[in-house]
């Protein structure tokens, strides 16, 4: 063959393989979605003790009343044993309640579970490379099978595990499995809880102190995913800053965003607000926000 013609072969080859690696990465990029508008329509006062880590409300069984974290709920025989730190829980719509834990040190975190008939049982997950010992979050998917839990500081993944005590692949004496990671599209910052709105979409509280990264400090994010998780492979997520979470209070100085909740049954969107200083103790509140 002519050199000349080889070359252009050879270019031709190329041309197709970019082509197809390019429509992959498209394919894998979550679609064009709009992004909601949340509208504060109310707070309630936040305990400090009790209610001042995260909240979810609680389907099964029914008429159940929501649940918080704080380092008031922190069970002593849980915390003698170094787990001394509750982050935003969540449940899967059949009633299984999980709580997210961490130590001050060492390789594992822990997920504490409670059965729809009352009984704990604890998941202990052992760190992967490179993964951050904080605890701060978990997410369960609509289908109940996969949760979703975050790291502190600025990170661009989510971490996916077989949601613990519910997927029929977990048990309480086998360390619990990252199974698959949400690769997002923008880095967040300290992110305090998510929730699920529906399959493919997220809702997150983000204590981001700096603004840097979306030009506001304690943003409400918005992620929406390529794909349910599967715990198979990889999703893709997009992440729209919203708007900034409500900072009043009767003290000046430094806010910190918290837990989140969303109830599909009516709507409403609500997160932990600690306010700065004393005042603590006085106004922190849980904000509640409607869509639109």
């Amino acid at each position: 063959m002519p050199l000349r013609a080889a070359r252009h072969r050879c270019h031709l080859i190329l041309t197709g393989l970019v082509a197809l690696a390019t429509a992959a990465v498209l394919s894998a990029a979550p679609p064009a979605a709009a992004a909601d508008t949340w509208t504060e329509v109310g707070s309630d006062r936040a305990d400090p003790l009790t209610e001042s880590q995260g909240l979810t409300s609680v389907e099964v069984p029914a008429g159940s009343a929501n649940r918080y974290t704080g380092i008031g709920t922190v069970p002593l025989g849980v915390s003698t044993r170094g787990w001394n730190h509750v982050g935003d829980p969540d449940a899967s719509y059949d009633g299984h309640y999980v709580e997210p834990y961490q130590r001050d040190s060492g390789t594992t975190k822990m997920f504490r579970v409670q059965a729809p008939g009352g009984g704990w049982s604890e998941y202990v997950h052992t760190l992967g490379p490179g993964e951050a010992l904080n605890n701060s979050w978990v997410a369960v998917s609509p289908d109940g099978q996969w949760m979703l839990a975050g790291e502190w500081g600025t990170m661009s993944r989510l971490l996916v595990f077989p949601t613990p005590g519910v997927n029929p692949g977990t048990s309480p004496s086998a360390d619990l499995p990252q199974v698959s990671t949400v690769r997002l599209d923008h880095a967040v910052r300290d992110v305090q809880g998510c929730d699920f709105v529906d399959a493919t979409r997220l809702l997150c509280s983000s204590d981001d102190p700096a603004g840097t990264l979306f030009g506001i400090t304690k943003p409400l994010l918005q992620v929406d995913l390529s794909a349910a998780p599967n715990g198979t492979s990889d999703v893709a997520g997009h992440v729209t800053a919203l708007r900034q979470l409500p900072l009043r209070s009767s003290c000046s100085g430094t806010f910190e965003a918290e837990g989140i909740d969303y109830d599909r049954r009516t709507g409403a969107l609500r997160v932990i607000v600690v306010s700065p200083g004393f005042c603590v103790l006085t106004d922190s509140k849980t904000y509640r926000f409607t869509r639109g």
